[in-house]
């Protein structure tokens, strides 16, 4: 309801849409428990949303320069929204990421604005994504509305060449939403398979519009396709983590596979190189390895390197520690680790004090490894990642207990455990979001 009514009023209005969606529901709940729900639910909520919009633009002195043109766009959405065949990309959520994504906002507030409204993530989902506090994202969102509202940005599409120069943060946008998807911030479950195939269906509508088409956004949607083939094979019937070489690779969607080397081929022509392309190099690296063990690591190292180059990012580095521990060994890894402050500039993130307990533990190092996994369950992360964690901490203390000579037995068995499980999925992983990594 918010992207159609954003998509007529504008986005200088998107305040205006929120806080009129939010009424609607409001009147629902006051309204349902007393005379029932309605026959349509949904047309009622937008009928009411519609009428509050207009009542808001109606004290707006901006508004009553244009309300008889608005109030005819507003009434001829209908019901249920708007003719989805006379948008461009026809689809309303993709103009309304276009709209969102101003030229008056920095890249930042651009993408944070549209992962809001667009993809409905909350304050606390986007503080996350990109490792930063709530309060900070809070502000950002309230200044982008209100510069949105101080430069009269209008309802009318972006022209060809302004959604060019809006591509890249619709395309960070779109990255960040699947990246929820395929491994939750937080919650009960690790994957949220609707929004990975939302952000697919999006990408792809980007991907293919001639206005919109680039090698990147061909990238993108190889590197979305990739991943989402691994959805089902990544968690166990109850819910927990399956790491990489735990996963059984006969579950993996061979057509969607072949699907995302395709699109991985088409983003080749041209001369740019984008990190989606590394990234999506490193997905087709793992679709091509029949196992864990004959993966091609060294490769994989060499990608991260490149990446850091195009994108500098910490989340990089940590990715890029987890290969280097799968190609040279725990120590190796723990030694990237342990140097240029990559953790302190991590320190919020679980999976960075995950990663380094799991090579602590590896190199016999339980006591450390104990306090790292402490530090991660510290952090935020979805109750699967958790367990996992807390599994390897519990390994953690049995092999401690070893070392003091107790419960050999015990502790053996869990290193073994530990080992057979390992560290991280694919490198560690590729989720850089340049912001997060995976546990896969």
């Amino acid at each position: 309801m918010v992207t159609r009514l954003t998509h007529v009023l504008g986005a200088k209005h998107l305040g205006v849409a929120e806080d009129a969606v939010q009424d609607a529901l409001l009147r629902a709940l006051q309204a349902w428990p007393v005379g029932g729900v309605p026959a349509q639910p949904a047309a009622w909520l937008f009928t009411v949303a519609r009428h509050r919009a207009l009542d808001r633009l109606r004290r707006d002195t901006w508004f009553r320069d244009r309300e008889g043109i608005i109030t005819a766009a507003v009434l001829a959405l209908g019901e249920q929204g708007c003719d989805e065949g006379r948008l461009p990309f026809g689809d309303p959520d993709l103009c309304v990421m276009f709209l969102t994504c101003h030229p008056a906002l920095s890249r930042d507030a651009r993408v944070a604005l549209t992962l809001k409204t667009v993809c409905g993530f909350g304050v606390d989902e986007i503080a996350r994504a990109y490792l930063q506090p709530a309060t900070t994202v809070a502000q950002r969102l309230v200044r982008a509305k209100r510069t949105l509202r101080d430069t009269d940005a209008v309802a009318d599409m972006p022209a060809r060449d302004e959604l060019v120069q809006r591509r890249a943060a619709v395309l960070e946008a779109l990255y960040l939403m699947f990246n929820e998807g395929y491994a939750a911030h937080d919650g009960e479950h690790l994957t949220r398979p609707d929004v990975c195939e939302e952000a697919v269906r999006l990408t792809r509508l980007l991907a293919v519009a001639p206005a919109t088409a680039c090698p990147a956004a061909s990238a993108l949607l190889a590197l979305m396709l990739l991943h989402s083939a691994r959805l089902a094979a990544r968690t166990s019937s109850e819910g927990d983590v399956l790491l990489l070489d735990a996963q059984d690779r006969r579950q993996w969607d061979r057509a969607r596979l072949a699907e995302g080397l395709a699109w991985f081929e088409r983003s080749a022509s041209g001369d740019d190189l984008s990190p989606y392309h590394v990234q999506a190099a490193i997905a087709a690296t793992h679709a091509a390895a029949p196992d864990m063990a004959r993966t091609d690591w060294a490769r994989i190292v060499a990608l991260y390197d490149q990446l850091h180059r195009l994108a500098p990012s910490p989340v990089v580095q940590l990715n890029r520690a987890v290969a280097i521990a799968q190609w040279q060994g725990a120590a190796a890894g723990l030694a990237v680790l342990d140097t240029d402050r990559l953790l302190s500039r991590l320190d919020g993130y679980y999976l960075a004090h995950a990663v380094r307990g799991t090579l602590l533990l590896q190199v016999r190092r339980p006591a450390d490894a104990i306090q790292a996994f402490d530090r991660a369950l510290r952090c935020g992360c979805s109750a699967p990642e958790r367990r996992l964690v807390e599994r390897r901490r519990t390994a953690a203390q049995r092999a401690l207990l070893a070392d003091d000579g107790v419960d050999r037995g015990e502790a053996s068995g869990a290193n073994r455990r530990i080992r057979a499980e390992d560290q991280a999925d694919d490198e560690g992983s590729e989720r850089a979001d340049d912001q997060r990594a995976r546990t896969d």
